[in-house]
């Protein structure tokens, strides 16, 4: 094991250096907080709607992926790597860090400084390898190298916003966490796009929206399937019923739990439950699934452009065959293919296999990490017993003692734990094949991360009404 004092001793010559927000001095309001949340979210907003310089225009017209969902990424602006570096850093650290690789004190405030110094240095340089990997591979076609250095520089730009942008809510000036406000406003942006819009980033003479192209449909007299279907990758109502009943069924599945009953072990009087969600590992497996399949396509795609550009290495196939085009470099082989979706019930009916094949590895893929993190998440029966106990509570019936505790939460946790990944897998996955506006998986984001927000805002009201219950809440 690696002693993560001395891991962080790396970080501290350099963290004066490292720019950074400083936390408030004393509370700030709840107006004040929501007034720098609007601002960051103003300035995100604005970022995903400048279009990189030096780029062909025609990228902005892709459809939104689900890899765009956890990185709150717009394609061809300079939200084009979104907060894909400061969520893979994170993960890499909080793997390490979970599976005990590397330890820290959390009640130290010089190891919780320097962990946040290590955690900015990580997201920087991934932001610089993603920026290089993504204008290497060819992700924005065919560019000289003054086009390159000039998009790397304002992929480095926008990184360094965002990073800021995150840190600032998250020390105090704003309300909950940045990551998570600007997945929901490039969620909700592109449903209420999708549904509203009367052009898209390109216009052809079509209504882009699905309700605007429904009543053209219906004031020209076409047929009524063209009322609720469109060719194309164009949004229409099959999508936006499928999408109000996602998130009605994530919304429902979110309050489904298992109970157990628990008592004090000092006051007799007191009952109570300890639930057990079906999400029980919430979105996290989808997460590192999507943000898997988005680095394996990254790396591909490298791969692919330096020594396989002619696709006749059988062994470098395995991992990507590319089809080169003037807007970028797009899958047709290889693992990299059989990981990105087939689009919608069009792009699934012309190639059934390939939907199968996308549909499997997911569900498999979410599952297997969803096993994975409650163990190094700290979600097993043996850590929820060890807290059940520290708390002074037990569970009527059983001794109070923790081996016949982690029997008792044995029979629920690994079964509800593989239900939950293979739910968010097929939900995530078979939800793209029906056009749902921001994909399954960013009903799931939006719906879990929404009622973190209304909790986090019930709180923040309550504290400022009630000052004294502040310390309660903490």
């Amino acid at each position: 094991m690696i002693v993560m004092g001395r891991f962080l001793e790396l970080f501290r010559p350099i963290s004066r250096f490292i720019p950074e927000v400083k936390q408030p001095e004393r509370k700030v309001s709840f107006n004040s907080r929501l007034m720098w949340t609007a601002l960051a979210l103003i300035v995100y907003l604005v970022m995903g709607e400048i279009t990189l310089y030096g780029i062909d225009p025609n990228l902005r017209t892709e459809s939104f992926t689900a890899w765009q969902v956890i990185f709150a990424s717009t394609r061809g602006t300079l939200l084009e790597l979104g907060i894909g570096p400061i969520v893979t850093a994170g993960l890499i650290i909080q793997l390490l860090a979970g599976s005990e690789i590397i330890g820290f004190d959390n009640r130290n405030p010089e190891d919780r400084a320097l962990f946040t110094t290590a955690s900015k240095v990580f997201s920087f340089v991934m932001v610089i390898l993603q920026a290089s990997l993504n204008i290497i591979a060819g992700a924005f076609g065919r560019v000289d190298f003054g086009t390159s250095l000039i998009l790397f520089l304002q992929l480095l730009a926008a990184g360094f916003i965002i990073m800021m942008l995150d840190e600032l809510v998250q020390k105090g000036w704003g309300i909950g966490s940045g990551i998570s406000l600007f997945i929901v406003a490039g969620i909700t942006k592109d449903v209420m796009w999708s549904s509203f819009a009367f052009i898209g980033p390109v216009s052809d003479g079509k209504k882009y929206g699905a309700i605007p192209a429904f009543f053209e449909a219906i004031f020209k007299r076409e047929p009524v399937l063209s009322w609720l279907h469109r060719t194309g990758n164009w949004p229409d109502m099959i999508g936006l019923i499928t999408t109000i009943a996602i998130f009605a069924f994530v919304v429902y599945i979110e309050g489904m739990r298992v109970e157990l009953p628990i008592s004090h072990s000092m006051y007799r009087g007191f009952r109570g439950r300890m639930p057990i969600k079906l999400l029980y590992v919430s979105n996290i497996p989808v997460i590192l699934a999507y943000a898997l399949f988005a680095n394996i396509q990254m790396w591909g795609r490298l791969v692919w452009s330096k020594w396989n550009p002619n696709n006749t290495n059988f062994f470098l196939n395995l991992l990507g065959v590319y089809n080169q085009t003037e807007s970028g470099a797009y899958p047709i082989g290889g693992l990299a293919y059989y990981i990105t979706s087939p689009g919608n019930l069009e792009g699934v009916i012309k190639a059934p296999l390939h939907a199968l094949i996308y549909l499997i590895i997911v569900i498999a893929i979410c599952i297997l990490f969803s096993m994975t993190w409650l163990e190094i998440g700290g979600l097993g029966a043996e850590n929820m017993a060890d807290q059940l106990l520290g708390s002074g509570m037990q569970v009527p019936g059983f001794r109070r003692s923790r081996r016949p505790i982690v029997n008792l939460l044995n029979r629920y946790i690994p079964t509800i734990t593989i239900i939950g990944g293979f739910l968010v897998g097929l939900l995530a996955a078979a939800s793209e094949f029906f056009g749902v506006f921001g994909s399954g998986m960013g009903a799931l984001l939006c719906v879990s991360i929404l009622y973190q927000y209304y909790q986090t805002l019930v709180q923040e009201q309550v504290e400022d009404i009630y000052p004294f219950l502040r310390g309660a809440f903490r």
